[in-house]
């Protein structure tokens, strides 16, 4: 059986915390004006201060080569001095750049966590280990659960991925997988995930392919790493903390193909209770229709219509900057 590589690593995550420092937001008002140098002068000597937003940041700017040449080493050195000091979204891209820049094994616990955290890229990597067994040793019904889950939050290679697990992970094992991650939203899928396997070749599957599933196209490594580089949206947030200042959402449009999507919940009530909690803290939120779409076991939240993509780009930064996490989706 040929195995399944695609490696959606590293889109940089790019939204910045609301800021305390007043030089990390007079970094992130020159980041957002374009003024990438300023932006890493401000940011660097709180950054080798320790300020961890600041470390971030700089760690985001070495990436997408803005304000400094593109380093992706230097990326990784600041994406983890962050991380090491709690910042989860350090973390997440710090898993994700290693994992692209061929650090498989180590970059694997990162991406444990920020699968378990909800990340969908870190969900459908290691959720591709588990079913080769190649860096992790195999495990069909978790990583059936892990790619059901970032398939649920929008990835479409995930959506892909788990078509072509259908033809080879048993029904029985498919069936635990839905269980899992039904299980309180899916967490701690990956953390309980085995060990990685050392210098151990994948098992064959477990029951002989058709003719028709051996000739099915598999994403390659290229594809995976393709997959990886697709730069995320242009980082128009710097890094700044989060501030409990209510946000206030975009005007709604009367009709249109676009939603966003602001959750996947193994429960209705957990869907609701965070649209209740989101219209608390977004002005005009409650404008917005509320949808609630279940399907394959799990429920949906989404909010819309939009007109278009960046129409519904734009609540999601909205949303974002409240603390919470939102996709658009075109359905």
């Amino acid at each position: 059986m040929k195995q399944i590589w695609a490696a959606l690593a590293a889109g940089t995550m790019l939204a910045l915390a609301q800021p305390v420092a007043a030089d990390v937001k007079g970094g992130v008002d020159a980041w957002q004006q374009g003024d990438y140098a300023k932006a890493v002068a401000r940011w660097l000597p709180l950054a080798q201060s320790g300020d961890p937003d600041a470390q971030f940041n700089i760690g985001q700017a070495y990436k997408l080569g803005r304000g400094v040449p593109a380093n992706m080493t230097s990326a990784i050195e600041w994406y983890r001095k962050a991380a090491v000091q709690g910042h989860k979204r350090a973390e997440d891209n710090l898993g994700l750049l290693m994992f692209q820049q061929g650090e498989r094994a180590n970059a694997l616990p990162y991406l444990q966590r920020a699968a378990d955290r909800g990340e969908p890229r870190a969900q459908y990597i290691v959720g591709t280990a588990l079913f080769n067994g190649d860096i992790m040793a195999k495990d069909w019904p978790r990583a059936y659960a892990l790619m059901s889950r970032a398939s649920a939050s929008g990835l479409s290679q995930a959506t892909a991925s788990l078509k072509q697990m259908d033809k080879y992970i048993p029904a029985e094992q498919r069936q635990q997988g839905v269980a899992l991650a039904q299980t309180d939203g899916g967490k701690d899928i990956a953390a309980q995930a085995p060990a990685p396997a050392r210098d151990k070749k994948p098992e064959p599957a477990p029951t002989r392919p058709t003719a028709s599933a051996k000739n099915a196209a598999k994403p390659s490594d290229s594809r995976a790493q393709a997959a990886v580089a697709t730069p995320a949206p242009s980082p128009s947030k710097p890094v700044v903390r989060q501030t409990p200042t209510k946000s206030t959402a975009p005007a709604p449009a009367t009709n249109g193909p676009w939603r966003v999507q602001l959750g996947a919940f193994s429960e209705e009530g957990r869907a609701r209770a965070l649209w209740a909690r989101l219209k608390a803290k977004v002005s005009g939120l409650a404008d917005y229709q509320v949808y609630i779409v279940k399907g394959g076991g799990v429920t949906k939240l989404q909010a819309g219509p939009f007109a278009s993509s960046a129409e519904a780009a734009r609540l999601c930064g909205t949303i974002k900057s409240a603390g919470a996490e939102c996709m658009p989706r075109k359905m």
